[in-house]
């Protein structure tokens, strides 16, 4: 990596010819409404000063590579604030998907034993893995409303409270109440959209199948397609759209 992004106490100014770079090749992100435009920027800076990347097996961390992840990342959090990602500091990048072992008990009590392919993982108050093969530019993710950076830091959102459970931390019961409400009857929906294509050769959901597994993957892949294609989400899921600006868009000018 250049100097300009060894890692630094105090944020600094991003070269203007990296950042044009970057919004080029997300367009979603230079589609940010002016009043964001500015925040953006600060707090990708921010960002890079405060984690610490690191290219797994040969993997090259550039600055280009770095702010691309740090301008998604922030994302989801322009109101919210950085302290919503301060329980880790490490980001690991691998140049494609990797192979992970898993260890899973049965009801019945027997351990399996199980290999999946992941493009990015986020661990409860540990690092978070990407995958840059699936992290590059793409029309067609924007289309299918798919972004790993956002999906993996979402699970951070989630996990602030120590849970995982498609519920970000609320301010109230009533509110938390609500969030599940809503979260659980879309989820339920999603779901039995994903059942009818499968089995009885129903048209496809939009979002990727992945969202049935669980609520708490539901919430994630919700919000990919809600910051990269919101358009589309707005038009497929209006209810989530105002339920998600009521958190992501609640506090414009709060600091980081």
């Amino acid at each position: 990596m250049f100097d300009w992004l060894r890692r630094r106490r105090e944020p600094r100014p991003i070269p203007e010819a990296l950042w044009r770079g970057v919004l080029e090749q997300y367009p979603f992100l230079a589609a940010r409404p002016q009043a964001e435009a500015g925040r953006l920027r600060q707090l990708a800076a921010a960002f890079l000063a405060h984690k610490e990347f690191h290219g797994a097996q040969g993997f090259v961390i550039t600055d280009a590579v770095a702010l691309a992840i740090a301008a998604q990342a922030v994302l989801p959090v322009l109101s919210l604030g950085l302290h919503w990602y301060d329980d880790f500091v490490g980001i690991v990048v691998h140049a494609d998907q990797v192979v992970a072992r898993r260890t899973v008990a049965g009801d019945d009590g027997v351990v399996h034993d199980y290999e999946e392919v992941i493009a990015g993982e986020a661990m409860d108050r540990g690092p978070i893995m990407l995958s840059w093969k699936d992290v590059e530019p793409s029309p067609a993710h924007v289309e299918s409303g798919f972004n790993v950076v956002i999906h993996e830091f979402i699970h951070k959102i989630d996990l602030r409270d120590g849970a995982a459970d498609g519920c970000p931390p609320l301010r109230s019961r009533a509110a938390r109440a609500t969030w599940m409400e809503t979260m659980t009857r879309e989820y339920e929906g999603f779901r039995e959209k994903v059942i009818i294509a499968e089995r009885f050769g129903g048209d496809a959901p939009w979002l990727d199948r992945y969202a049935a597994e669980a609520i708490d993957e539901f919430f994630p892949v919700a919000c990919e397609a809600y910051f990269v294609n919101r358009a589309r989400f707005e038009r497929e899921f209006p209810a989530l759209t105002a339920l998600f600006d009521s958190f992501f868009r609640a506090n414009a000018a709060a600091g980081s």
